[in-house]
Parts: structure tokens; sequence; C-alpha cells
């Protein structure tokens, strides 16, 4: 039923997460001259990004294998989502400064509350998907498209807050300066 929608849909989430790996090389070298804590956590946030872009890109060509068969992709997009979930979780791509939970989210800059909104907002859509995909009826399908239409975007959302991130940028544009050779004429 919606295999024109899955068919469109799987190559823009890969073609997605292909720019999102061309930006984290871009950013790698910023981030990695950032403190050992501010690196391991851009990369949970990347790895995040990218689930965004990855997950629904394998369960929109696991529903094109076989959409004849209901019961192979309802599985597969139970696994895909639920697993989703778990990873997220796991991946702690938005932590919440320690302290009092209502005092430390709104000490968080407006770009880190936006992101750990849109993370906790995966994590309940994957959760959402992955329970719908037993729910028998047409109207759940389209209400799964949605779903991961909306898991694509919050993933796109995140993508631009990473990308555009000053605290690491200013001290990375630092040490680049710093460290270039000098040019002819002003030696």
């Amino acid at each position: 039923m919606l295999d024109a929608f899955y068919g469109a849909f799987s190559p823009a989430c890969f073609g997605l997460l292909g720019l999102w790996l061309v930006i984290v090389q871009m950013r790698l070298t910023e981030w990695e001259h950032d403190t050992k804590e501010r690196e391991a956590e851009h990369r949970r946030r990347a790895y995040g990004v990218a689930l965004h872009f990855a997950l629904p890109g394998i369960m929109s060509v696991l529903a094109l294998i076989a959409s004849q068969t209901a019961a192979f992709w309802r599985v597969s997009f139970a696994i895909v989502a639920l697993g989703g979930a778990v990873i997220m979780v796991a991946v702690r791509g938005f932590p919440v400064p320690p302290g009092d939970q209502g005092t430390g989210f709104r000490r968080l800059p407006v770009a880190d509350r936006l992101g750990l909104a849109a993370y906790v907002t995966g994590i309940v859509l994957y959760v959402l998907i992955g329970v719908l995909a037993f729910v028998p009826g047409k109207n759940v399908l389209r209400i799964e498209a949605v779903l991961l239409t909306g898991l694509v975007f919050l993933g796109f959302n995140v993508a631009w807050l990473l990308m555009f991130d000053e605290r690491s940028y200013a001290r990375g544009r630092g040490r680049r300066h710093s460290s270039a050779r000098p040019t002819a004429g002003t030696e």
C-alpha cells in the first residue's frame, strides 16, 4: 500500500545519512580538540543523529522487501524501532546537567533544550512505531509513515543544531589559526 512512499523515503533517509557523515567529518577535527568530556558528548550526539536517518531508512527497505507479507515487515519494524529506542537511551545523546532536573533543564542553552526535547521525542517515536507495527489497519500504516517522517525531521533539526554549535568551534578555530603556517610575504 505504501510502496511508493517507502520507495522514495528510503533513499532520502540514506542520502541524509550520507550528508550527515560529511558534516561529522568536517567537524571531527574541531570536536577532537575539545575536552575529552565534550568530545565524547559530540560523538554520542552525532551517533544519535545518524540513527535518526539510518533506522527509518532500514525500516523502509525492509518494508519494500516483502510488502505483501505483513508479518515480515511488522516484526522487522518492531525490532528496528524498539532497538532504536533502546540504543537512543543507551547513547545518552543529550544529558541534563547534574542537580535538580527542573533547574538543570532551564540552565541549558536554548539549543541544548531543543536538542534534549528532540532526543526524548525521538525515543518516544521509536517506541510508538514499534508498538504500532502490530496494530492492524491501513490508517495505522499511514500513521507509522508520518511518525517515520517526523523522526527524520527531528534528526535533521538536531543535525542543524550540532552543525552550528559554536561552543567548540570557537576553541577549534583559535587552535587552527595559531598552528597555521605563515603565508608568503608575512614571515
